[in-house]
C-alpha cells in the first residue's frame, strides 16, 4: 500500500521590535502549492528536498499543500497565521486518507494574537489519527507546550544551516517508521534558561559544539534523535531562548532523562557560552581591517545586529564621518551586498546604467538601523535578479531579489535589492561576474550562516556590535512575555 504523506510549511523567524509586520501578501509572494513543491524543491538542500527524497526513495506519495519561507523579518499578522491555519485544516480535510504530516515550522515565528504561532498551527492540523513530525529551526523557541500535539519533533543539527535536507529526511524517516511499526516515540522538552544572541550559537563554536557532541554520543548509545536549539533571543515570547528536543523511541522516560541531562549541562555552561567570540567595536574593526588587507583574501566585518538587512552603521562607518568616498579609513575595494532597499534600487534602476544619481540608501526600516545615508552614486547594472542558491545553506533553493541595482561610490559597492535575501556566500558576487576574492573589506550583515562560506576563504571575521534591533547583549532587548529571571548568562 502507498502511504500518502501530506506536506507544508509555514516559516518566518520573527524580531518582534521590528516594526515592518509580515502580511498574508508577504507570505504569499513566496509561496508554492501543490505539484509545485516538489518541482522546485526536489534535490535541494532544503527541508522540502529532504522530505521528498526520503520518500519517493520508500515509494511513498507526497501530498503537497502549501511551502512559505519568509526567512528572517519582523513580526507576522495575526490574519496571515489564520489563513495559513484555515488553509493547512482545509487542504489536510480536501486530501483524502493520509497516512501522515510533515508540517515545517520556524520555531520563532511571533505574531501579536498568538502565544506559540507554532503550536496553533500544529493543533490546527491535529486530527484523530494522523501523525504529525515537525521539522524546525535550530533557532527557534519552543518548549513541551509546543508540541502537545505533535508526535515527532526535530531542528537543524547545524548553524550554519547545512543540514536542511538532512533535517528533513530525519523527520521523515521518523514518521514513516511510526507508521510502519506502529511504534510511537517519547517526544520531550527541556529548556536550560539560557538566552544567547544569534551571533554566539554557530554550532562550531566552544563549549557549544562540545555540548551537542554529548547528543550525537547519547544518540550512538541509544535509539533517539536529539535537537540541541540556540534559541531566538530578539522573538519575545514566554518561551525564548535554548531548548533541548529528545525524540526517542525508548520511551517518554527515556526522552525526558535524556533532555535533561543535556538541558543541565547547557546551563552549568551558560557563562562559557557567552563568552564564545570577541566582539569588537566598529572604529576598532575598521582599524583592524585597514591593517589585515590585501594579498588576496578578503576581511569580513559582520554587522551581525542589523536584523533587517538595511543598516547603515557600518556603512557611515566605513565611509568616514562625513558621507563622501575616501573620507573613511583605508580599506581599499569594500563590498556591502544584498542592503534591502526597495526605493534606492527603483532610483537608480530609472537613473539607468553609467548614470550618477543621489540616493537615500538605507535605514529606513526602523530608528535603530542608523537612518537613511545620502550618497551620490554611480549606476553599475540594474534590473530584475533572480538565481539558484550555490553555497550549502538552502543550496538548490531559488531566490528573487526583485528590482536590484549595483552602485559605487569610489571604492565602495553596494548592491540594492528589493527583497530581503541571506548574503552568506559567493552568489552576491557571482550574479554580477565577480568574486569575493576581487574586494578588501566585505561588510555583511548576517548571524552564523556566513561561516560555513567565509571561514575558510576570508583573512579574519570581525564581528562588531552596533545599536541595532539584535545587540550581541541580550539584556539590552526590552522583553514583556519572556520572564528573565536567571535567564542571562552574561558576567557582571
Amino acid at each position: 500500500m502507498t502511504r500518502r504523506i501530506a506536506f507544508a510549511g509555514l516559516n518566518l523567524e520573527s524580531v518582534t521590535a521590528a516594526p515592518q509586520v509580515s502580511t498574508l501578501a508577504d507570505f504569499e509572494r513566496v509561496c508554492v502549492r501543490g505539484a509545485e513543491i516538489p518541482a522546485q524543491y526536489r534535490g535541494t538542500n532544503t527541508v522540502a528536498g529532504g522530505v521528498l527524497k526520503v520518500l519517493e526513495d520508500a515509494g511513498a506519495e507526497m501530498v503537497p499543500l502549501f511551502h512559505s519561507l519568509l526567512g528572517a523579518l519582523g513580526p507576522a499578522e495575526d490574519a496571515a497565521i489564520i489563513a495559513f491555519a484555515d488553509e493547512l485544516a482545509q487542504g489536510l480535510a480536501a486530501s483524502g486518507p493520509l497516512d501522515g504530516l510533515v508540517l515545517y515550522l520556524h520555531g520563532a515565528c511571533w505574531a501579536p494574537g498568538f502565544a506559540d504561532v507554532e503550536r496553533y498551527l500544529i493543533e490546527r492540523a491535529r486530527a484523530p489519527d494522523l501523525p504529525i513530525a515537525v521539522p524546525l529551526d535550530y533557532h527557534g523557541n519552543v518548549d513541551a507546550a509546543t508540541f502537545a500535539a505533535a508526535d515527532i519533533a526535530v531542528a537543524y543539527r547545524h548553524s550554519p544551516h547545512i543540514d536542511m535536507g538532512e533535517t528533513g529526511e530525519r523527520a521523515a524517516r521518523a514518521l514513516l517508521r511510526m507508521i510502519e511499526t506502529g511504534e510511537r516515540p517519547g517526544l520531550a522538552v527541556a529548556r536550560p534558561g539560557v538566552v544567547i544572541p544569534s551571533i554566539l550559537s554557530a554550532t562550531a563554536l566552544q563549549p557549544l559544539a562540545g555540548l551537542i557532541e554529548m547528543a550525537r554520543a547519547e544518540e550512538a548509545a541509544g535509539d533517539c534523535d536529539i535537537s540541541v536549539m540556540g534559541g531566538f533571543a530578539y522573538a519575545d515570547s514566554a518561551n525564548t531562548g535554548m531548548s533541548v528536543i529528545c525524540l526517542d523511541w525508548q520511551g517518554q522516560q527515556a526522552a525526558e532523562e535524556k533532555a535533561a541531562r543535556l538541558s543541565d549541562a547547557l546551563h552549568a555552561a551558560r557563562v562559557e557560552l557567552s563568552d564564545a567570540i570577541p566582539i569588537w567595536q566598529m572604529d576598532a574593526a575598521l582599524a583592524e581591517a585597514a591593517r589585515l588587507r590585501g594579498n588576496g583574501a578578503p576581511v569580513v566585518i559582520l554587522e551581525h545586529a542589523d536584523r533587517m538587512n538595511d543598516s547603515t552603521h557600518g556603512l557611515r562607518a566605513v565611509l568616514g564621518t562625513d558621507p563622501g568616498p575616501d573620507l573613511g579609513p583605508d580599506l581599499g575595494r569594500v563590498m556591502v551586498p544584498f542592503l534591502l532597499d526597495p526605493e534606492s534600487a527603483a532610483a537608480a534602476h530609472a537613473a539607468g546604467a553609467g548614470a550618477e544619481v543621489t540616493l537615500s540608501i538605507g535605514g529606513k526600516s526602523a530608528p535603530e538601523t542608523g537612518g537613511p545615508l545620502d550618497l551620490t552614486v554611480r549606476v553599475l547594472w540594474s534590473g530584475e535578479k533572480r538565481f539558484t542558491v550555490s553555497g550549502r545553506y538552502q543550496q538548490g533553493a531559488p531566490v528573487d531579489l526583485g528590482l536590484t541595482a549595483l552602485v559605487e561610490v569610489g571604492d565602495i559597492r553596494i548592491s540594492l535589492v528589493s527583497h530581503f535575501a541571506f548574503a552568506v556566500d559567493g552568489d552576491p558576487f557571482f550574479i554580477f561576474g565577480e568574486r569575493p576574492e576581487d574586494y578588501d573589506v566585505i561588510l555583511l550583515r548576517s548571524k552564523t550562516h556566513f561561516r560555513d562560506f567565509y571561514t575558510p576563504l576570508a583573512k579574519a571575521i570581525l564581528v562588531t556590535d552596533t545599536p541595532d534591533l539584535g545587540p550581541a547583549d541580550v539584556r539590552l532587548i526590552p522583553y514583556r512575555q519572556f520572564d528573565t529571571t536567571g535567564a542571562y548568562p552574561w558576567r557582571p
